[in-house]
């Protein structure tokens, strides 16, 4: 019986997400793809890869994007004969969704029991922000279902009893966290992060060593080839993309508002090549352009926060307000029934969530792990940009601990009463 609900969890998760694709690509004007400048990258960056071309954007932009997605539309590209539809992406992403859900169900059931698993998996189906991260050909889509399994694997051996095993498991675990990082590359110092939060716990030190160990080692074997790649390319290591000095400006610079906007990029690249110009750049410094951009913008956001403490801390309040606001903070998209949708989406699911945090971290590492991907994410994004977007993918293991507790109220609940 419980392999059959899961079943059609799983069936109607993919049913959801493929409705919210056809509803969301019929809903764009005739000459518009996708609705997000992202989303213009990825699919062509997979083309460059299906048609053998160097992985580009344009010669400005050969470390711009991880390659973690833009391979997987790859393939769509090599199964049509010529440009394939876009809802082929948003049918990928259906799946993709599901297999988050998956994911969530197997976490649910490590940590819990098979009918946490089941109050996981339905909640985890019906969540708003599961569904557009599904929806939209964006990233999210695949991260989600390798963030959920790295999680997995990390506490599949976390607790196992023999240390072979540990090893395996998570370097199995690294690898898929590898991979999450070369599909969002947020996702990289999630890892030093929670070892060094659980080493801070002074608990069952000599296991996070061991085992945090090889899942280093297995990120880091995952990463090697990229990491490889931008040393040619870039002449220097570059663990994700020459894009976090722009990222980084977006989020403080004079005119941050908490939100993004790219505009000061081409005034930053217009800058530099007049520069290079008057100087007489050579071809061999043309080269280096990409690294020398990123890097003007990288020290020109820390050079200005240095001098404005204290509106650093202002835009970090707003950009915190921003992750975890209930409904969405574009003025465009606040229509009083979408708003609604998102808020009673996302408030019990953060309700429990939160009461499963207090209940169940005392537990142990494993569940610590469920809420670490909140705390991490919203760090980070204090310091960027912040977006309801970046919280989505926080939100999945969350759930899972909003279910077992949930879940222990509807069994005490449902008990008999006694005479």
């Amino acid at each position: 019986m419980y392999r059959k609900l899961i079943i059609a969890i799983l069936f109607a998760s993919f049913g959801l997400r493929l409705a919210a694709g056809f509803w969301w690509q019929n809903r764009l004007p005739q000459d518009t793809k996708f609705g997000f400048p992202d989303s213009e990258s990825y699919w062509m960056l997979a083309e460059t890869i299906a048609n053998g071309q160097p992985y580009q954007t344009n010669p400005d932009r050969r470390a711009f994007r991880t390659p973690g997605y833009p391979l997987l539309l790859a393939g769509l590209f090599w199964s049509a004969d010529d440009e394939p539809p876009v809802m082929w992406a948003r049918i990928l992403n259906a799946l993709l969704g599901t297999l988050a859900v998956g994911g969530v169900i197997l976490l649910a059931r490590l940590l819990f029991n098979e009918k946490t698993a089941l109050v996981a998996g339905v909640a985890a189906a019906l969540y708003p922000g599961a569904i557009s991260t599904s929806t939209f050909v964006l990233s999210e889509a695949p991260f989600c279902p390798f963030m959920l399994l790295h999680l997995v694997l990390w506490t599949l051996a976390w607790k196992a009893t023999e240390r072979k095993r540990q090893a395996v498991l998570g370097a199995a675990g690294g690898v898929l966290g590898g991979i999450a990082a070369l599909m969002r590359p947020s996702w990289l110092l999630f890892v030093p992060f929670a070892i060094a939060v659980g080493l801070a716990s002074r608990r069952d030190t000599g296991r996070h060593v061991w085992v945090g160990v090889w899942v280093v080692a297995g990120m880091v074997s995952a990463m090697m080839p990229w990491w490889i790649r931008n040393w040619h390319v870039a002449g220097r290591f570059v663990p994700t993309t020459l894009q976090v000095g722009e990222s980084l400006y977006d989020g403080l610079n004079p005119q941050a508002t908490g939100a993004s906007d790219m505009a000061f990029v081409d005034r930053f690249r217009e800058q530099l090549r007049r520069e290079d110009a008057h100087r007489g750049a050579s071809a061999s410094d043309g080269a280096n352009f990409e690294q020398r951009l990123d890097q003007r913008m990288r020290d020109s956001a820390l050079a200005w926060a240095k001098a404005n403490p204290g509106r650093v801390l202002q835009l970090a309040a707003v950009k915190f307000r921003r992750i975890w606001n209930v409904w969405p903070n574009e003025s465009s998209l606040r229509h009083p029934l979408f708003c609604a949708v998102v808020a009673v989406g996302f408030l019990p699911i953060l309700i429990f969530g939160v009461c499963g945090v207090w209940k169940y971290a005392g537990r142990g590492w494993p569940y610590v792990l469920c809420f670490l991907p909140a705390v991490y994410f919203t760090c980070l994004h204090m310091v960027f940009v912040g977006s309801i977007r970046y919280r989505q993918p926080a939100m999945l293991p969350l759930i899972v601990l909003g279910a077992g507790f949930v879940g222990q109220l509807i069994w005490k609940w449902a008990e008999p009463t006694k005479f």
